[in-house]
């Protein structure tokens, strides 16, 4: 076991191959491992003379509960190909059959190539597979623990959704919105529970990106904050907390880079190939503003910078550019499409 010089087995598959992640609470007494056996994260609390005085007993941070995941795109799939992965029996949710289980037919996929990179075992790789469950109703989310909308980033059919888990799921159920720039507060304004309605805004693609905001509504509690940050670091993410402001905080960051890229090339300064390769090679970016358009989905990057600018009363800083406009009319809308700034075609 790396960096940790006492015994300590995995509570859910028993093996000793643990990793400390980290070290929190008073004295330190809370102790995060990971199981690289079954990709599972879990907490165990030593408790001293100074609080209880009884033998260090395990908590796992969160139980195998279910949960349920709104709308099977790529942003939903990555989710709950995650989730599952972690040991969390997983309702998928699309409205139509063939869409949902195209999607479970995309993550089993995924789920076999990592396992012959070794990313996985052949176990975890099936076991994972058989934890998914393809759904059309969201009645079938009634016994759901969380929930996480992965929906179209459109407003009204997250409001919805959120209004149609509120009557279904159990009370003490968390709804949690994936919306990148709608208000969480708005959102859970038409619910009966707002206090157990955050964001969880996760980035593409989820399985790889280990970033996850967990925002706060105006009347979302402390509780419901607290859950959503566990879940995060039972999934192997980072979870950072921020405040419902429109954008939140990366994406926020984030409308310069797209919209100075994109008047760059409507002045014909550079190319959208020359602008990419300068922002990886000098800039040290993974993917270039166009390349990185063209994986998030320009209707999708469009709308979020269309949101931010309304939610900051018109600020010119977030104006949206007309020629991502023209993109998303054109139905060029990157990968998904085979077409946006580059062709994906071929």
């Amino acid at each position: 076991m790396d960096g940790y010089n006492e015994e300590v087995h995995c509570p859910f598959c028993e093996s000793d191959d643990v990793t400390l992640m980290s070290l929190f609470g008073s004295a330190q007494l809370v102790r995060q491992f990971y199981c690289n056996k079954c990709k599972s994260a879990f907490e165990f609390i030593k408790w001293t003379e100074h609080s209880q005085g009884e033998e260090e007993v395990s908590k796992v941070a969160n139980h195998r509960n279910e949960a349920g995941v709104v709308g099977s795109g790529t942003m939903g799939a990555g989710i709950a190909q995650v989730l599952a992965v972690c040991g969390y029996n997983v309702i998928l949710f699309d409205v139509k059959e063939e869409i949902v289980s195209s999607s479970i037919t995309g993550i089993h996929r995924r789920l076999d190539r990592l396992s012959e990179k070794n990313k996985l075992t052949v176990e975890q790789a099936e076991l994972a597979k058989k934890r998914l469950r393809p759904v059309t109703a969201l009645s079938e989310m009634k016994n759901c623990q969380f929930v996480i909308e992965a929906a179209p980033e459109k407003i009204e059919i997250k409001k919805e959704i959120f209004m149609e888990l509120d009557k279904h799921c159990i009370e003490e159920a968390i709804l949690a919105t994936n919306t990148s720039s709608f208000s969480v507060t708005e959102i859970g304004s038409i619910t009966k529970r707002p206090e157990k309605v955050a964001g969880l805004h996760f980035f593409n693609p989820v399985p790889l990106m280990p970033l996850v905001e967990v925002i706060k509504g105006e009347r979302t509690s402390g509780n419901t904050m607290r859950k959503l940050t566990e879940l995060g670091r039972e999934i192997g993410k980072i979870p950072v907390s921020c405040s419902d402001t429109p954008g939140f905080i990366v994406n926020r960051i984030a409308r310069p880079f797209y919209n100075e890229a994109l008047k760059i090339r409507n002045e014909r300064t550079a190319s959208a190939e020359q602008i990419d390769r300068i922002m990886k090679k000098a800039g040290g970016f993974k993917m270039g503003p166009f390349e990185l358009q063209d994986l998030i989905g320009i209707d999708i990057n469009f709308s979020t910078t269309v949101s931010v600018h309304e939610g900051f009363y018109g600020d010119s800083r977030f104006r949206p550019n007309y020629s991502q406009q023209r993109k998303v009319q054109a139905g060029q809308l990157g990968r998904k499409s085979g077409r946006g700034f580059y062709s994906y075609e071929s």
